[in-house]
């Protein structure tokens, strides 16, 4: 449908350019890899929009035009910035879970974004959304040239038609269908050959009922036996991740500051349309404050979990909704 604007008015921008802030958000997420970045970016897309609204003629509609403004802010924007990776994007996993960790703060790392500010926890998009911004996706699309990375997202993720997308980057049709199978063919090489999570799985409520009594209770032998043979488990801004049920208890073992029951408190969310956690841990004084957010991805039929990423970034909890300190359990 294409929206004719007519004697522009900042009431009509917010009425109509609104509804699509959660679709941009998600886009420039993808695009981009950061929670932070993406909200940032989605406010220069609206503000650059709100200022160019007078002269929209409406040959487009209203959501491909505010895309193109996102996608040359974010095309822009990954000219300065490097991609974003996961541990596991970096090496392989280390062989002794009880050595020192390699901290790397310098990196950009990739981050988990919260459900309700992509549109995962909608039940009538719960699936695609899912799909579209899993972990293991998102850590994919960032081996892509940018351009390849737009289109990609474009066409395969938003539905643009190639026509669309050429008017929408200023390219030709045969340029975006380049674009397009390549990106394809890279990602197919780079992507985690891991089954796709469409739904949640049978058993899921159990599992994490278990993996919260078992950190809570900083039970070392049950988060263990949580974890499936072939776990990973890593931690960014740590480069160092371990692989297998084993070494993820002795990691949590050696490097966990927690030292007995209570210690840890973990609070659910849902992040990258997966299992999520906000976990905090207790100090001194009694009180406990926001330590990292633990994302999940669970084995097929409440076999265990099969990778966790623990990010140790705090100031996520902001974005999440989550406090800083937690207030006195009872």
């Amino acid at each position: 449908m294409t929206v004719v604007v007519e004697h522009a008015s900042d009431q009509d921008f917010v009425r109509l350019a609104d509804p699509y802030r959660r679709e941009l958000f998600a886009h420039c997420y993808r695009m981009l890899g950061s929670v932070h970045d993406a909200e940032d970016l989605v406010q220069e897309t609206y503000l650059r929009a709100w200022r160019a609204y007078d002269r929209f003629e409406g040959r487009s509609s209203l959501r491909t035009w505010l895309h193109r403004i996102a996608t040359t802010a974010c095309l822009t924007a990954l000219e300065k910035r490097q991609r974003r990776p996961l541990p596991t994007g970096l090496g392989g996993p280390t062989a002794e879970p009880e050595g020192a960790l390699a901290d790397r703060p310098e990196v950009p790392w990739l981050e988990p974004v919260p459900d309700v500010l992509v549109g995962a926890d909608d039940p009538g998009t719960v699936v695609a959304a899912r799909e579209s911004v899993r972990l293991a996706l998102v850590a994919a699309l960032q081996y892509l040239q940018p351009k390849q990375r737009a289109v990609l997202v474009l066409r395969d993720v938003l539905r643009f038609s190639a026509a669309e997308v050429a008017d929408l980057m200023d390219t030709s049709v045969p340029a975006v269908n380049s674009l397009l199978q390549r990106a394809r063919a890279h990602l197919a090489r780079v992507s985690p050959s891991e089954e796709e999570v469409a739904e949640p799985r049978p058993g899921q409520d159990e599992v994490l009922a278990r993996y919260v009594a078992a950190f809570e209770a900083y039970d070392i032998p049950a988060i263990t036996e949580l974890f499936t043979a072939d776990a990973v488990f890593e931690m960014p801004p740590f480069t160092s991740w371990v692989r297998g049920a084993e070494h993820i208890g002795r990691l949590i073992a050696t490097h966990c500051p927690a030292s007995g029951a209570g210690d840890m408190a973990m609070v659910p969310t849902g992040a990258n349309g997966q299992p999520a956690f906000a976990l905090y841990m207790r100090g001194g004084d009694g009180v406990h404050r926001a330590f990292g957010i633990q994302v999940l991805e669970l084995a097929p039929g409440g076999a265990g979990v099969a990778h966790t990423v623990m990010f140790f970034d705090t100031t996520l909890f902001r974005h999440f909704g989550m406090p800083a300190v937690l207030p006195p359990r009872r």
